[in-house]
């Protein structure tokens, strides 16, 4: 069937319930180890995982619905419906026009790096399975538009290849992996043999391998201190999203697409501005030092153009550069309910930066190359 609107919004958030982990963990064994809500002595809420308050301003992070974008909610009473019903999610993409939407995590991280910090893997594995069958129980149970993406136990690699399977068996459409999870606990580097199985399993199931800019604090410069809390929620969009950069290049100088051809990377909220410079910049010093032949057999161009996706969601730069990327391995979202969404607004961003652009490498980049990665069936590529 044709697509209603044209669009597939391929990174949407969602904000997981307070009864996520607390209804699907055994107390008895886990206790306030739980992902749970509590309140704090001044009357905040908090997220609470392994006995540490998250790292999240907030309690939801749902700006795109707030009133003040750059407040997020302190109190669980103050969550707008759609961030976490799926019934007015659905109505807050027909008022955006978005067909479907591709999920990632929240309070899991929104590259999935939460649990990834918690040096039990027995507990790291259970609030994982949790949410990977919350999102399938809850979210793509009821509706197709939904598309479900997993996370995974950060390490060791056969227990993140295990889970791959078990959630992709259950529906999921993605695997979500941090963007450098050396941070998040003693691992090895990611480029260490010891992940092979995570990219083999992804390579096997034809599923993408997600990385979401702005889940690695130690590639982004640090907040100055004094900022007004919207520059410095804008300071850290700006600084997640170019450092996506550094993932991008790690990735190709590390041999992981060579050995793994059939692995697809989305990079979920890299902007698209930087990637005609990166493309030609990577290229001209891959040539200059020499390094083809020498365990690279491919241009880094060709590597990212046969293999990588980059996704945007404003700007016309970007979209002007797709000479250089090329309009196959572009993708858009409307980054709802983030404070940076374009929703309500999204199509009147698609039309300007999309101006002038033929209507086949529109539809596209709007919608075909996320029907062939996910893929979304009985679905038409033409709008």
């Amino acid at each position: 069937m044709n697509l209603t609107h044209g669009f597939i919004s391929v990174d949407d958030h969602v904000q997981e319930a307070p009864d996520v982990w607390t209804s699907r963990l055994s107390r008895a064994r886990w206790g306030d180890r739980i992902p749970h809500i509590e309140a704090m002595s001044d009357g905040i809420e908090r997220w609470m995982v392994d006995g540490q308050p998250l790292a999240m301003e907030g309690v939801v992070n749902a700006g795109a619905l707030m009133a003040d974008r750059a407040r997020p909610p302190r109190r669980w009473d103050e969550a707008p419906r759609a961030a976490y019903v799926p019934k007015a999610r659905l109505a807050a993409m027909d008022t955006d026009g978005v067909d479907y939407s591709v999920l990632y995590p929240t309070v899991a991280g929104i590259g999935g790096e939460t649990f990834g910090r918690i040096s039990d893997p027995e507990l790291e594995l259970e609030c994982v399975r949790a949410y990977n069958d919350w999102l399938i129980d809850e979210w793509a149970a009821s509706s197709e538009r939904f598309i479900p993406q997993c996370i995974v136990p950060l390490f060791p690699a056969e227990a993140a290849a295990r889970e791959i399977e078990r959630a992709i068996g259950r529906g999921h459409r993605g695997v979500i992996y941090p963007a450098v999870p050396m941070e998040l606990r003693d691992v090895p580097h990611v480029n260490d043999a010891a992940y092979e199985p995570i990219w083999s399993a992804c390579e096997a199931l034809n599923v993408p391998l997600c990385i979401r800019a702005g889940s690695a604090s130690s590639i982004q410069a640090p907040a100055p201190a004094g900022l007004s809390p919207a520059v410095a929620a804008a300071y850290r969009s700006i600084t997640g999203s170019t450092s996506m950069i550094c993932v991008l290049v790690n990735l190709l100088v590390s041999g992981i697409l060579e050995r793994h051809p059939k692995l697809n990377v989305v990079f979920a909220g890299s902007g698209l501005g930087w990637g005609a410079y990166q493309f030609e910049y990577t290229d001209q010093q891959f040539t200059a030092n020499g390094l083809l032949g020498q365990g690279h057999e491919h241009l880094p161009s060709e590597l990212l153009r046969r293999q990588c996706y980059l996704t945007g969601w404003y700007g016309q730069a970007g979209v002007e550069g797709r000479r250089f990327v090329g309009t196959r391995n572009i993708l858009w979202a409307a980054n709802f309910p983030l404070a940076t969404s374009t929703w309500p607004s999204t199509h009147e961003y698609i039309n300007r930066a999309f101006q002038g652009v033929p209507p086949e490498e529109r539809d596209q980049m709007l919608q075909g190359n996320a029907v062939r990665l996910y893929p979304i069936r009985g679905s038409s590529t033409t709008a």
